[in-house]
């Protein structure tokens, strides 16, 4: 097992080298100049030039991505062009929004697609089982940005419950204000998210139901639903453990969009500033940081996996 990990942390390190360069230089790709960005449209060459010469753009690309690099082992992901602020210090307080509208979104996603999910699986010949199979299948097609307004429609306009968008100027030291501006991103993101994950539980659970150490469960005097509960759970755990990796990505690009909707001061909406601005420090640095969110909760998915199943501890 400390061999598996170890090797997984090994490819963890590898994974992020790799996406390093990938994000460095297909920013520089990209057409526009952030020099000219700064210095503004009535610049002159000779004020672009200068610029460039003092954020040291001017320098051979190779050269670039190497301090870049350098800065990421101590833990430096550079500052601003533009405002010369920490790349570090500004995802650290736009992270106070993110993470928890993801943390949320998750929660909620996972505390109704589990038991619909088994339920679905459990009566899958019924008219509950169905209609929650269909429900499912139509939340999971929903484009997260319809969702989002239909919620603020029918719990900000219609009902006035909870803020249509924005978030508290002081943040968490307003901790109520802040969870109800929370509630509605959550909802719309873990709604759809959720639907998906519910449709691979009930797979999950229906081909659980099928195995034989179920039925000789039920055989013994268990009903069909607690010999499923009971004996088909943890092969169920493995298939949610295994989805909920894939929705981790999923939730991101979710929050990226609904933070434009609800007007929520987080990551993705900082991300999609900084590339309009061309500040591409920031923009690598945070793009970096979400893809090692990504490939963290992957490395962590495979040790936790090997860890419920036995069979694969037995083969290594």
């Amino acid at each position: 097992m400390i061999r598996f990990v170890l090797t997984r942390l090994l490819l963890l390190a590898v994974g992020l080298l790799v996406a390093s360069a990938l994000i460095f230089f297909t920013l520089r790709i990209l057409p526009g100049d952030v020099a000219q960005v700064i210095a503004g449209t009535q610049s002159t060459p000779e004020q672009v030039a200068a610029i460039r010469l003092s954020l040291g753009l001017d320098r051979p690309i190779l050269v670039q991505y190497g301090d870049w690099l350098g800065g990421l082992l101590r833990g430096d992901l550079g500052s601003s062009l533009i405002t010369s602020s920490s790349v570090a210090d500004e995802l650290a307080e736009k992270a106070q929004v993110t993470v928890p509208l993801a943390v949320f979104s998750l929660v909620i996603a996972l505390l109704f697609s589990v038991p619909l999910g088994i339920l679905a699986a459990v009566r899958r010949r019924r008219v509950s089982g169905t209609v929650v199979s269909f429900v499912s299948q139509g939340l999971a097609a929903v484009p997260a940005v319809w969702a989002g307004l239909v919620l603020i429609a029918i719990f900000a306009v219609w009902l006035g419950w909870l803020p249509p968008q924005g978030f508290p100027l002081d943040g968490w030291e307003e901790p109520g204000r802040a969870l109800q501006s929370l509630v509605l991103p959550s909802l719309t993101i873990g709604i759809i998210e959720g639907a998906v994950l519910l449709r691979f539980i009930r797979s999950a659970a229906v081909e659980a139901s099928g195995e034989d150490y179920v039925r000789t469960a039920a055989a013994t005097g268990m009903t069909r639903t607690r010999a499923l509960i009971t004996q088909g759970m943890p092969n169920v755990a493995l298939s949610v453990v295994s989805v909920l990796g894939l929705q981790v990505a999923g939730l991101i690009v979710g929050a990226i969009i609904i933070e434009q909707l609800f007007s929520l001061p987080g990551i993705g909406r900082m991300l999609v500033s900084d590339v309009g601005n061309r500040d591409l420090t920031k923009v690598q640095g945070e793009l970096l940081a979400l893809t090692a969110i990504v490939l963290v909760i992957g490395t962590v998915v495979d040790i936790v996996h090997r860890l419920l199943d036995p069979r694969q501890r037995e083969t290594a």
